[in-house]
């Protein structure tokens, strides 16, 4: 018979694995519009651009692992909505509208709106190398060994998710997030951590996903 704890740690790392899948996913699709912008906004900054590319393409990867992850495990994921994704509550919170109405036109026009683009992104994946850390200490995490090796991936790439960002917003003297921006980003990682994954890790009800995010439903 499987023991209480074995059972707690199974279920922490399928709503972990599943939250990341989202939020990876999430993540390399929205980068398609930011890119949009950074070149249209930086065509000349090459190294900028590339800097992005990559961040998209770490992106990928990550969610790829985790698929796999869930693939050796037989098992899709749970179908976890924007609920759980703290980058779609922060531009929510700072433009007033979904990631997919968020306008790229507007953003390239206004050096306004394309700063707090790339302030978000930062304080973003700054709060996702500290949540990189916090799991790597975790003894749930540390028992599986391939989800630890796809974390140590994550922990190595997580510095150039953030970097080129803050760079960019040092060039143009505007690195340091707003206090309303800082307020949101912690705010929102405060109502994910306590209210909104706790209940997700509670209520079996939640269904998994009928197929994976990169690919298109079948059709009926």
């Amino acid at each position: 018979m499987t023991s209480p704890l074995a059972r707690f740690r199974a279920r922490f790392l399928d709503v972990l694995a599943s939250i990341y899948i989202y939020n990876e996913h999430r993540g390399y699709t929205s980068l398609d519009r930011v890119l949009e912008a950074v070149r249209a906004r930086c065509p000349d900054e090459a190294t900028f651009i590339a800097e992005v590319e990559k961040h998209r393409a770490d992106e990928r990867k990550h969610y790829v692992m985790f698929r796999r992850w869930f693939e050796r495990q037989g098992r899709m994921p749970l179908s976890v909505d924007r609920t759980c994704g703290h980058i779609d509550h922060f531009i929510q919170s700072v433009f007033g509208c979904p990631i997919e109405e968020l306008a790229t036109t507007e953003i390239v026009a206004d050096p306004e709106k394309f700063e707090q683009l790339c302030r978000v992104i930062m304080l973003t994946e700054k709060r996702g190398t500290r949540q990189v850390a916090v799991l790597l200490a975790n003894r749930h995490v540390l028992s599986d060994p391939v989800m630890t090796r796809i974390f140590r991936i994550v922990e190595r790439d997580e510095p150039d998710h953030w970097q080129p960002y803050q760079r960019w917003l040092l060039a143009h003297g505007r690195a340091r997030g707003r206090w309303r921006e800082r307020w949101a980003d912690y705010w929102i990682h405060k109502s994910l951590m306590l209210v909104k994954l706790p209940s997700l890790f509670l209520r079996r009800s939640t269904p998994r996903m009928a197929h994976w995010p990169d690919e298109a439903p079948l059709a009926l």
